[in-house]
């Protein structure tokens, strides 16, 4: 696909694709033209055709702008997955608003900063978080009590979806604001991550191209529509390509599967912990999944055995890591459909208008093979931190993104994910890749799932503990953990205590939270 270079956001030569949709609201409008009575999302309750989403979304849109909202406002959404949804996405992407999607577990403390924070003009929330939106936006004193619509409510949402209100049309440009995505947070308070339409349609492109998704494809969302997998990895992806959408509003492992099979979902993306999950039910033990086509998964590290069971149950589907973050818009770097099995615990190759270079300690760029820091350009990195100057100061160098993740490139140019910048561990001076020892601990048969972290030692600064996960482990005797982690791994290395627990503390997206662990004090053997 031809590429050429511009300067964006003060960045200079960023490669972009030459030809490409200009904002979200062109995309909608062209896959509805095309696939108008297809179906586009089918959740519990309803099912939307393109043609309806496309003129319902245009109704809200106008409701919208008949209430104030313009260009550059926020909205504030604090709703799961349901088909309203994608509809309000689409509607603030039609009048150039900036749409806040809240994670619908937040406390009211973190739904207070967060509306402190992004100022939005008026707050979308469904009837179960009302409670918490109001006290939130109570001590907030931002939104006035008529601005907050409820679906399923007494102030209700249906105001916003009449069709006797007129749309004015808004000119909307690829630079401007569609989304603020609030990160995890898992260290102080989480930043405001600004995502644009043109890092969404890059984003959209580059899983196309990689993937080679099309009209046929169909997905099943369980992750949340309010992070970026669910929304771009697999919502707009879909929405882009012509596809179909059926969406859970909460993830139950029995309920996936049926709907897989009844739906026969071709295209699977989540994180790897929900396949687990799935490969561990009866009822997924006794069907054939051939009709799958494409698994992709990504969010944290992906084992050999997990690979390989993963290749088990879906025979004729082609399996992509994906690696990437809220702030380079879903994807920097994806698996090809081809590669040797050599690289199963890569996670791919640059996107193809990727820029990625690995930083050493001293600031130099590693050579092949050595570890350093991911620093990422190209038009999927997002515009900025909202009203975060120190972030947005510290975060970027030459238009590069600082991810925070350690990691290599081999000779083939593949991109291999060693660790979290502050999760690296340093015992005495060496250096230990917590994603090394968890690799060697989850290859062990009664291991489900592994997590390590470095505890405080009087010696030697750091040791290393690990968390374990296992019906099948003694909580007593981990002896034979110790001698297994003895074979691969280098003295120093080695697990000096672990943990046996029932799960890991994870965010919504998945994401294991290694703060949660050290602050966990229960049964240890050395």
């Amino acid at each position: 696909m031809e590429q050429q270079e511009i300067s964006l956001f003060g960045r200079k030569r960023v490669k972009v694709f030459k030809e490409r949709p200009q904002t979200v609201g062109e995309i909608i409008r062209s896959t509805s033209k095309t696939y108008g009575e297809k179906p586009a999302i089918v959740t519990e309750d309803q099912s939307l055709s393109y043609r309806q989403l496309e003129e319902l979304a245009t109704a809200i849109a106008a409701n919208l702008q008949s209430r104030g909202i313009a260009k550059g406002d926020r909205v504030a959404v604090i709703v799961g997955n349901r088909a309203e949804f994608p509809l309000l996405v689409i509607a603030c992407a039609k009048i150039g608003a900036i749409m806040v999607p809240i994670n619908v577990k937040l406390a009211v403390e973190e739904l207070h900063y967060i509306l402190r924070h992004s100022k939005p003009s008026i707050i979308i929330s469904e009837q179960e978080f009302l409670e918490q939106v109001q006290k939130a936006n109570k001590e907030a004193a931002v939104v006035p009590e008529e601005n907050i619509f409820v679906i399923d409510g007494q102030n209700s949402y249906e105001q916003l979806v009449k069709t006797d209100t007129p749309f004015l049309e808004v000119p909307v440009t690829e630079e401007d604001g569609i989304f603020i995505l609030y990160t995890s947070g898992t260290t102080g308070r989480p930043k405001g991550a600004v995502l644009t339409h043109i890092n969404v349609i890059h984003s959209l492109m580059n899983y196309k191209l990689v993937f080679k998704t099309d009209e046929t494809f169909n997905t099943l969302i369980a992750v949340p529509m309010f992070h970026v997998t669910g929304l771009v990895g697999q919502l707009l992806h879909m929405f882009y390509v012509g596809g179909t959408v059926y969406s859970m509003r909460r993830y139950q492992n029995e309920e996936y599967i049926n709907r897989i099979l009844k739906h026969k979902i071709n295209f699977l993306f989540n994180v790897p912990t929900i396949f687990i999950m799935m490969s561990t039910s009866e009822e997924f033990q006794k069907h054939s999944f051939d009709f799958v086509k494409k698994v992709a998964f990504g969010g944290s590290p992906i084992y050999q055995q997990t690979f390989t069971m993963l290749k088990n149950a879906f025979p004729n589907a082609q399996l992509h890591n994906a690696y990437g973050a809220t702030e380079t818009t879903s994807p920097a770097t994806l698996m090809p459909l081809n590669y040797s099995d050599s690289k199963v615990t890569s996670v791919g190759l640059p996107v193809e208008v990727a820029d990625i270079k690995i930083i050493g300690e001293e600031g130099k760029e590693c050579e092949t093979g050595e570890s350093g820091e991911l620093y990422i350009k190209g038009p999927m990195i997002i515009k900025e931190y909202w009203d975060n100057p120190t972030a947005n100061q510290t975060s970027f160098t030459d238009g590069y993104w600082h991810s925070g993740d350690l990691g290599i490139q081999d000779e083939d140019g593949f991109i291999y994910i060693r660790d979290r910048k502050k999760d690296m561990i340093n015992r005495a001076g060496e250096k230990i890749f917590s994603i090394e020892v968890e690799d060697v601990l989850k290859a062990h048969p009664d291991v489900v799932e592994a997590a390590v972290i470095g505890e405080p030692d009087p010696v030697f600064g750091e040791k290393v503990k690990a968390f374990v996960v296992g019906p099948k482990l003694d909580a007593e005797d981990f002896t034979g953990l110790k001698e297994h982690c003895r074979k691969s791994l280098a003295k120093f290395k080695v697990p000096e205590e672990f943990e046996l627990i029932d799960s890991l503390p994870r965010n919504a997206s998945g994401k294991i939270l290694k703060n949660t662990l050290k602050n966990i004090g229960g049964k240890t053997n050395a």
